[in-house]
């Protein structure tokens, strides 16, 4: 989990199990994509055999169809709340809680963030606090 720490209970409402199971969420985020990306084929999870399964091709793209609007809904969410949390510097923001490690000075160094240190801490916790209020 590297440097991450959870936020102030008293401050933002928010336990310390919570704020791990929305960072852990987040960070599922380019599995999702990924998944969005490559899992298009309803052909690909059909199982080729002669034995009959009970599943026709249509519970299998029905099934598909359902997967990807969730995937779709989860990373939107997201993505909105890293837009609602800043609107300059949703990018970053969306950087840092969908990948591990990613620390302000690898934002300052390698992507040049246009905010301080303690600017984009507060739009940190910022977004896990407005994460926090969509997902009840």
């Amino acid at each position: 989990m590297g440097n991450v720490r959870p936020l102030n209970h008293s401050k933002y409402g928010i336990s310390k199990n919570r704020f791990m199971e929305l960072y852990y969420w987040c960070l599922q985020y380019g599995e999702w994509r990924e998944e969005l990306k490559y899992k298009t084929d309803t052909l690909k999870s059909m199982s080729l055999t002669a034995i009959p399964s009970g599943h026709n091709p249509a519970d299998v793209t029905q099934q598909l169809a359902i997967k990807r609007v969730m995937l779709e809904q989860n990373c939107r969410l997201i993505e909105q709340t890293a837009i609602e949390t800043d609107p300059e510097i949703y990018k970053y923001i969306l950087k840092a809680v969908t990948e591990e490690d990613i620390t302000y000075e690898y934002l300052r160094m390698m992507m040049e963030i246009p905010c301080s240190h303690n600017t984009y801490y507060d739009r940190r916790r910022k977004f896990y606090w407005l994460l926090d209020k969509r997902k009840k």
